[in-house]
């Protein structure tokens, strides 16, 4: 199983930016796994960003409600974040996780930078 992210870069504040994360070897199971996107900042704890369950149940950190969206797409096995309105605070490396049950597997991280 992998999970490749990608999507990141620098933006001005008030951007945007798509990330993208590609699972693979999961098969047709997939579409079970509740998939979310976390961030880290140097210095701060790991945040739990957006998730979004099988079902398509979907639940976002305060910090980001109403400027992040999280979707997916289970015929390609990729879950998407798209990021508005995006400011300096949301710099970060954001890491892509897919979870059932004893199951929890992490990509490697995007660097987003929100920057004038």
């Amino acid at each position: 199983v992998q999970l490749v992210e990608s999507g990141g870069g620098l933006v001005q504040p008030g951007g945007s930016l798509r990330l993208s994360c590609a699972g693979s070897g999961f098969g047709f199971i997939y579409r079970l796994y509740t998939m979310a996107w976390y961030r880290q900042a140097p210095g701060k704890e790991r945040e739990l960003v957006a998730e979004i369950t099988g079902g398509g149940t979907t639940d976002y950190a305060d910090s980001v409600k109403d400027r992040f969206t999280i979707s997916r797409d289970n015929a390609k096995n990729t879950v998407y974040l798209q990021m508005d309105s995006l400011k300096p605070e949301d710099t970060a490396v954001y890491l892509c996780t897919a979870k059932l049950g004893g199951d929890d597997y992490w990509g490697q991280g995007t660097q987003v930078t929100v920057s004038s």
